[in-house]
C-alpha cells in the first residue's frame, strides 16, 4: 500500500508540471483563429514592378 501511495503522489506532483506545458504548447495554437478573425491586423507589403529578367534568364540558359 506504501508504494501505491507513493506512485500516486509522484503523479500528483507531476501533474502541475504536465498542465503547465501543455498550456504553453497549446497557446498558439490557439491564438491562430483569434488572429483570422481579425481581417484588419493583415498588413501587406506593395508590389513588386516585374522587371522580366527572370524571362532572359530562362531563355539564356536554354540556348547553352
Amino acid at each position: 500500500m506504501n508504494r501505491i501511495a507513493a506512485n500516486t503522489l509522484k503523479t500528483l506532483r507531476l501533474l502541475p508540471r504536465a498542465a503547465l506545458v501543455l498550456m504553453l504548447l497549446a497557446a498558439p495554437v490557439l491564438a491562430v483563429p483569434m488572429m483570422r478573425a481579425d481581417a484588419g491586423s493583415t498588413i501587406e507589403a506593395p508590389a513588386l514592378k516585374q522587371s522580366g529578367v527572370g524571362f532572359v534568364l530562362l531563355v539564356s540558359l536554354q540556348r547553352g
